[in-house]
């Protein structure tokens, strides 16, 4: 399966509205929504509803047809923009259905954004399906979903626990959707392993560490938010750093890249102040918004990476780490799962349903040479009015600080030839954690849609708007 075999001439192909954030900005979505449509634009024509919060280019059409084609090579992609506040409205979308004649439409970020979509759901999917990637949930599973789930034909999943997910919710209606694993998939020629006398690559690091050399660099890269675990991840480095010599202490440091202080996150210069306090803690910060260049230099700097995260839909990071050929600590919860590749005795990638939905107590230990996993200690369930309930998976940063130790231990050549078996998995058609193989699986995703689709017929209506209570059926083993 590879999306390059995939071309068809532009009558021929199909045209799917995308409503998601303006795919130009550099957002999570965003990235992801890019490489899709790069990557599939020799099979599908594109329709983008960018959203932004006031978007300063509303109310215009935006024709990206030959910057895409300066990117892939192409002569004829299609490839049209609509600036939207938000993600548009009923009335918008109902006349830019109008004008475009989407043949479907694609949905990216929290299905409550679309609320009013889906409240349309009866009339638009008399003439076109709805689809969906799935790129966050967790369990318990999530009934109050089961609505938007039920208006959608194609239900796409960022992880196998997602997949899992979106079967438990509909139960018995799954049968009549097209449900795919589409895991997230970036650019590896971008992010990629560099010889370590690279010149660009010696100058950031010069940069970077301001002239100093350390033996082992840890690196941190996602938002200052709560469930990211930033406080976490730094008591787990001193006590890593504890258990060194201070010769070797000196020798090490942690990076930061985020933001120093966030109003959804916590003061990390008071929590450094508290807990790293001595010349034997070395913390860098960066900050800098960096292009996938020098963001593969920053990965390319350090030897580790690390996310603790209490629930992650995926963990793009990692990715880019592994991408890159280093090792990754990562707490064994959400998507991050898939990306430590835990294998049956067989040998074979785990898969999950409702007898085995997660792997957080580490039922299965062996997993790929480059992940050094720490299970959650505990499990505590949060919510909001808008996600009622979810589990939150916290670890010890004293176990976290063991791996980091292990990753420490190996020696360079060791952690460098287990980060390259890491890369060496995450291109390879069983992963497929690379933008060809994402756009080759949404390719085979909407092919599969688009031969079995049956347009809606008049029926009771789903309401989104009010959830009834649901006794979730599965087991509850997490």
């Amino acid at each position: 399966m590879n999306s390059s075999f995939a071309y068809l001439p532009p009558q021929e192909r199909k045209k799917i509205m995308l409503i998601c954030d303006d795919i130009r900005v550099h957002s999570g979505v965003a990235t992801v929504a890019k490489e899709i449509v790069i990557h599939t634009a020799q099979h599908f024509n594109w329709v983008n509803l960018g959203g932004a919060i006031n978007h300063p280019e509303q109310g215009k059409r935006l024709d990206l047809s030959q910057s895409t084609n300066e990117t892939t090579g192409l002569t004829d992609s299609s490839v049209i923009m609509y600036p939207v506040h938000d993600y548009g409205n009923p009335d918008i979308l109902r006349q830019l259905i109008a004008i475009e004649k989407p043949d479907a439409i694609m949905l990216i970020t929290d299905p409550r954004y679309f609320v009013w979509l889906f409240a349309m759901e009866n009339e638009i999917r008399k003439t076109i399906p709805i689809s969906y990637l799935n790129i966050w949930d967790d369990y318990p599973a999530p009934m109050y979903n089961l609505p938007f789930y039920e208006a959608c034909d194609l239900l796409m999943g960022i992880s196998k626990q997602t997949v899992n997910i979106n079967k438990l919710v509909l139960e018995d209606k799954a049968v009549n959707k097209v449900i795919r694993y589409i895991p997230h998939g970036l650019n590896s020629d971008l992010i990629k392993p560099l010889d370590k006398n690279d010149e660009k690559l010696l100058e950031f690091k010069k940069h970077l560490f301001k002239g100093k050399q350390y033996d082992f660099a840890l690196l941190f890269n996602s938002r200052n938010i709560r469930r990211k675990q930033i406080p976490d991840t730094l008591l787990a480095y001193r006590y890593f750093i504890d258990s060194l010599s201070i010769e070797q202490a000196k020798k090490c440091c942690l990076v930061l890249h985020t933001e120093r202080v966030f109003e959804h996150g916590t003061d990390l210069d008071a929590v450094i102040e508290l807990i790293l306090n001595g010349e034997q803690y070395n913390v860098i910060f960066t900050d800098a918004k960096f292009d996938p260049y020098n963001m593969n230099l920053l990965y390319n700097s350090t030897d580790a990476q690390i996310l603790l995260t209490s629930n992650e839909g995926w963990g793009l990071s990692l990715t880019e780490a592994i991408l890159a050929g280093n090792p990754i600590i990562a707490n064994v919860t959400g998507g991050m799962q898939d990306q430590m590749r835990f294998e049956f005795e067989d040998g074979t990638w785990i898969d999950f349903d409702a007898d085995f939905p997660s792997n957080h107590r580490g039922t299965i230990k062996k997993h790929g040479k480059w992940a050094f996993p720490v299970y959650p200690s505990s499990r505590t369930m949060v919510g909001s009015p808008a996600t009622p309930y979810i589990w939150d998976d916290t670890c010890r940063p004293e176990d976290a600080a063991e791996q980091i130790a292990k990753v420490y231990n190996l020696s360079s050549l060791e952690r460098k030839l287990r980060g390259l078996a890491g890369r060496e998995w995450a291109i390879s058609e069983e992963a497929g954690f690379t933008s060809e193989w994402q756009g080759a699986r949404v390719i085979e995703a909407f092919d599969t849609l688009f031969s079995t689709w049956k347009p809606r017929e008049k029926f009771e209506l789903i309401n989104v708007n009010e959830v009834k209570d649901r006794i979730v059926t599965h087991k509850l083993l997490y």
